[in-house]
């Protein structure tokens, strides 16, 4: 999925990660469903602050792999921004009266794994994460 690096477009790619999850069969007001959402929010957030180029989109893809004893929910925001690549060892936390830097603390916390790899085929970088949730 393809959207503005514009306020507007994380909202958009955050509500259409809760949707896809809900048809998946991740209920809106499921943990797994509020869980990745919030980490699909703070990629986005991160994609439009800190990724944005002038005239260049970011990208959202969502996979979900089941198996007989994992569901495992994979996120990868990409976008054309090369030269700020997010370290992916343990973000540190931020003083407690600065307005930033929490984002990906908090996919930190709340993903199982998280990561950044160089985009294939074009400039930039894809931030990924990953959810796993035991199958009952």
């Amino acid at each position: 999925m393809q959207f503005t690096s514009t306020p507007r477009g994380a909202r958009l790619a955050r509500r259409l990660v809760s949707h896809r999850l809900d048809e998946w069969g991740h209920a809106y007001d499921s943990p797994s469903n509020e869980t990745f959402t919030l980490i699909a929010a703070e990629l986005a957030s991160n994609a439009i602050r800190h990724g944005h180029v002038a005239g260049r989109d970011f990208h959202v893809r969502l996979v979900e792999c089941v198996s007989e004893v994992t569901t495992i929910l994979r996120i990868e925001v990409a976008d054309t921004r090369t030269e700020r690549c997010p370290s992916p060892e343990m973000p540190t936390a931020p003083a407690a009266d600065d307005e930033a830097g929490r984002g990906l603390l908090l996919v930190s916390r709340l993903a199982d794994r998280w990561g950044v790899t160089s985009r294939v085929g074009a400039p930039g970088k894809s931030v990924w994460a990953e959810l796993e949730r035991k199958c009952q």
